[in-house]
């Protein structure tokens, strides 16, 4: 679990040493608007999400998930530098899209393989801290961005291309990462085992209203966007982007173990609150003052909902297709994203920037009552490990 933990902190450390300025680097470099970001982090997400359910349903056909680990979180070290050498918004898609694609073979069956480590009284705060050492690794990546370009103003080519050395880190660790079966020796061949174990009802009454909240949840790249047209300088985007994580982290592990003892949903609900909260913040104030503060608390609802959901999913499924449920899970996420992103960069560039946050608050807030009234029926799922 640690060793894990340290791959996803070392990835997200490159990772978020280039998304924080990845808008800025589009529409200030290369010329692009808004619209095209829409479209590259919607497509890119839609692309991890697809192969997650492949990735999901391979890792439980046979069992040993580290190899889909391995090769997803190569293919992401080793494309992530490249955009360094582009020179349009098209070939950051490409490399986005590529990058992202090694996101979607790896998260179904990392997911399965922490479930492996967790008990059922503790399931929460293990996917929690996952999130932590996640969140803490986008802690120092913009921190060493803006050290990086006090130093060398301008320079994002050449520190995009430095994110090769996390990345080299990462495979090196994940290396010493022992294979886990997914499935005990006394289950049935994972043919046999799937049939006789589909994917219960109850996760997809779950899936529902996480879909309709989804086709709200734009890329957090617009809100970057959001706070630099209202005049917060380059320098302290990063830093802004590293203290959001410092929030991300410290509610990952207090909002997994709460919903340890008061159950998943309420937990999930209360973070799709913050969210309908701060994006109708971002709608109505327009000065950098106000909407800062209200950006850092825009944390609480990654830490509240981010490892809770996971752990929820793991409650629902059984263990021999919980790669599967895992990789359904994240596809619902892709596409609501990938529809999010668009309908967000459409509404922002048509109507207005406000009238892009409200809708996205709208659609959170439809989907915290749905998430009552069509979430799963069970008594576990409602309240798990209490």
């Amino acid at each position: 679990m640690w060793l894990l933990g340290w791959v996803s902190f070392f990835t997200d450390t490159a990772s978020e040493i280039i998304y924080p300025l990845l808008p800025i680097f589009l529409t200030r470099v290369l010329g692009a608007g808004a619209m095209s970001l829409g479209v590259i982090e919607g497509i890119a997400e839609a692309a991890n999400s697809a192969l997650k359910i492949w990735s999901g349903h391979f890792s439980d056909k046979t069992g040993a998930p580290k190899r889909l680990v391995l090769a997803g979180y190569g293919l992401s070290s080793a494309m992530r530098p490249l955009i360094a050498v582009t020179t349009g918004w098209t070939q950051i898609l490409a490399v986005r899209f590529a990058d992202r694609l090694g996101k979607g073979v790896r998260g179904a069956p990392r997911d399965a393989m922490l479930a492996v480590f967790a008990g059922a009284s503790n399931r929460g705060l293990v996917y929690g801290f996952h999130r932590a050492m996640d969140h803490a690794g986008a802690v120092l990546g913009p921190l060493l961005a803006s050290l990086f370009l006090y130093f060398y103003p301008g320079e994002y080519r050449t520190l995009f291309g430095l994110t090769i050395i996390p990345g080299i880190l990462v495979i090196i660790i994940l290396a010493a990462v022992p294979e886990v079966t997914t499935r005990s020796s006394s289950q049935l061949p994972a043919r046999a085992a799937n049939r006789r174990a589909p994917l219960p009802r109850d996760l997809y009454r779950a899936l529902a209203p996480i879909l309709i909240f989804s086709l709200g949840n734009a890329s957090d790249a617009f809100l970057l966007l959001r706070l630099s047209d209202l005049g917060v300088a380059t320098f302290w985007i990063p830093l802004l982007w590293s203290a959001l994580h410092v929030v991300k982290s410290t509610a990952s592990v207090a909002g997994g173990h709460l919903s340890d003892r008061l159950g998943r949903r309420h937990v999930i609900a209360m973070g799709w609150t913050v969210y309908a909260a701060v994006y109708t913040a971002f709608g109505v104030f327009n000065t950098s003052a106000i909407v800062i503060p209200v950006f850092l608390v825009y944390g609480l609802y990654f830490g509240l909902t981010e490892g809770v959901e996971k752990a929820w999913v793991a409650d629902l499924a059984a263990a021999e297709v919980r790669g599967t449920a895992f990789g359904v899970y994240n596809a619902v996420l892709g596409f609501g994203s990938l529809a999010a992103s668009l309908l967000f960069g459409v509404v922002w560039t048509r109507v207005s920037a406000p009238a892009a946050f409200y809708t996205g608050a709208t659609l959170a807030a439809v989907a915290t009552v749905l998430l009552y009234a069509a979430g799963p029926s069970s008594a576990r799922a409602e309240w798990s490990n209490v």
